[in-house]
């Protein structure tokens, strides 16, 4: 079998300026934020990124890495709107593309089924369709109806954050929802995946730890033992997000050269000076989870 591990600076270097980026995760939950660092600390620019988004758009915002953006919304829960990204929204700084979660859901799934796109009734008779004159309708040839087309969302590649992973590529998530990780991962041309745990192979023929994979081993493309690497967001059961960081995050985006301090800080350092300065992998794991 292929040996599918490599480092973080190993999968940007295969990225490309221009690029039509998926970002798994949810908001504020198990994003792949030590890959989108690695890619805050190059040059790759002009970025089109796909995303149920959090932290991971706001910074690569905040950094001018990103021409476009295409999204279901942008929020760190508790902090109900992402701060930078609500400073280039407003200020124009990017393109956007904006969705709402079901019809976000349909272009992953049409890419991912390599068709162009696919009907629904999401977004009939809702300003979605106003904002986004590029959707078009189209016409049943069962009935006299009018659907949406939802056009499909092809990727590039695809950034996910999971539990565990083998070196075949082989990822588990086991926490308690795996959002549209799978659907990123089919709609990408190579899908790049960082773990927690890096284990055997063997692991995944124990008991039913098989049932938490989610996706075929042959649509990720490399894997990278990161652990800690969905931090400040959460990577259930093994650690919840950080709200204190969160929050100094978000309060440095009211401050003059704000973004500049906090990349010095927790950017321009190397993944195992971030995790110390965040006070360490066993802090991040006893950070609790969020209760609902």
């Amino acid at each position: 079998m292929a040996d599918k591990r490599m480092g973080a600076a190993d999968v940007v270097a295969q990225l490309k300026d221009g690029m039509t980026l998926g970002i798994g995760g949810w908001g504020p939950r198990r994003k792949p934020m030590a890959l989108v660092r690695e890619i805050l600390r190059s040059p790759l620019k002009d970025l089109t990124v796909v995303a149920y988004g959090g932290a991971d758009v706001g910074m690569l915002c905040a950094a001018g890495k990103v021409k476009k953006l295409i999204f279901a919304f942008v929020s760190l829960d508790f902090i109900p709107l992402e701060p930078y990204f609500r400073i280039a929204r407003q200020s124009g700084a990017i393109d956007v593309m904006e969705l709402d979660e079901g019809l976000f859901l349909l272009g992953l799934k049409a890419a991912g089924m390599r068709v162009p796109f696919i009907p629904t009734r999401v977004g009939l008779g809702t300003d979605v369709l106003k904002r986004n004159p590029g959707l078009q309708l189209t016409a049943s040839p069962y009935d006299d109806k009018d659907w949406v087309a939802m056009p499909a969302l092809p990727l590039d590649a695809a950034l996910i954050h999971v539990d565990r992973a083998d070196a075949r590529g082989v990822c588990q998530i086991k926490g308690p929802d795996h959002y549209m990780d799978d659907l990123f991962a089919r709609a990408a041309k190579c899908t790049y995946v960082s773990c927690d745990e890096l284990v055997d192979s063997s692991f995944f023929a124990e008991g039913d730890e098989a049932r938490y994979v989610f996706w075929e081993r042959a649509e990720t493309t490399g894997v990278v033992h990161l652990p800690g690497g969905a931090h400040p967001s959460s990577c259930g059961p093994l650690y919840g997000f950080d709200v204190k960081h969160f929050k100094e995050y978000a309060a440095s985006a009211k401050a003059e050269g704000g973004w500049q301090a906090y990349a010095e800080r927790y950017v321009n350092c190397s993944e195992a000076e971030y995790l110390e300065r965040v006070g360490g992998i066993e802090a991040v794991r006893k950070l609790p989870l969020p209760v609902f």
